[in-house]
């Protein structure tokens, strides 16, 4: 069993990672005086799958390598995590998240002050936190729960998977990945779903990688940033877990 210490030190870290990778892949293909400036959706999709792997591998011998509270919930209801550890998980990768915010916006710092002198600056939150494309609210709250299924359903159903060197069932002693092998499968479903789910709202599929962020950038002094959308905010969170309650619930239901 993991130590409450381990664990949070693990998901800060792990999640502070996963959000600087994100964040800045963002930052880099959308603020001008960037050199990976309009690189496109395919870029975005490998950076954030990219920093599931860097966050997950870091984390996963400390806590498991959770870094979302969908995948914490989803573990819970699958009687991995015990109920009595899942607000320390959340709570860690909320800290996380503002941290890995925090860093991503100070290595952008000189793009974010060119960015806002220009005549026309960039709203910047979608840097930061995810955005529709069309805005409407019930089904952009079934795209987050249909997407958010996409990982953690997998990622329940690898611990059954001998073949690829698991045969534990997923939950803490073994890690909510199973095998090292998983991590690098998992960072591969996140690029996955980023290319193939994630046109409609930019896939937060996580609570704490949308709403730490979209915190900081509304505290962050930012010149010309634009709005934090807080209208938008419950849906990248309520959404996930959702989408994670259900997984598991089909976890059970199978199992």
């Amino acid at each position: 069993m993991y130590a409450n210490g381990d664990i949070f030190i693990g998901e800060v870290i792990g999640t502070a990672l996963l959000i600087l990778f994100g964040a800045g892949v963002c930052a880099a293909v959308t603020l001008h005086h960037s050199k990976a400036r309009a690189a496109g959706w395919v870029v975005v999709a490998f950076g954030w799958g990219l920093g599931v792997l860097a966050g997950a591998y870091t984390a996963a011998p400390l806590s498991g390598g959770h870094l979302n509270p969908a995948v914490t919930l989803g573990s819970a209801v699958a009687h991995g995590t015990p109920w009595s550890k899942v607000p320390l998980y959340i709570g860690a990768q909320m800290v996380g998240a503002l941290l890995g915010a925090v860093l991503a916006w100070a290595l952008y710092y000189a793009q974010f002050a060119a960015n806002a002198e220009r005549d026309k600056a960039q709203p910047t939150l979608g840097i930061f936190s995810t955005i529709p494309e069309v805005r409407n609210a019930p089904a952009n709250l079934l795209t987050e729960i249909i997407a958010t299924m996409g990982l953690v359903l997998p990622l329940l159903f690898f611990g059954h998977n001998t073949g690829i060197g698991i045969g534990q069932v997923p939950g803490e002693r073994a890690g909510v990945y199973g095998s090292g092998i998983n991590v690098l499968l998992v960072a591969l479903l996140v690029v996955g779903i980023g290319l193939s789910l994630g046109g409609p709202t930019g896939y937060a599929i996580n609570p704490a990688r949308d709403l730490g962020p979209r915190i900081t950038h509304a505290l962050l002094p930012i010149p010309n940033k634009g709005s934090s959308d807080w209208a938008y905010s419950w849906i990248p969170v309520a959404g996930p877990l959702i989408g994670a309650a259900l997984a598991g619930l089909v976890h059970n239901a199978v199992f």
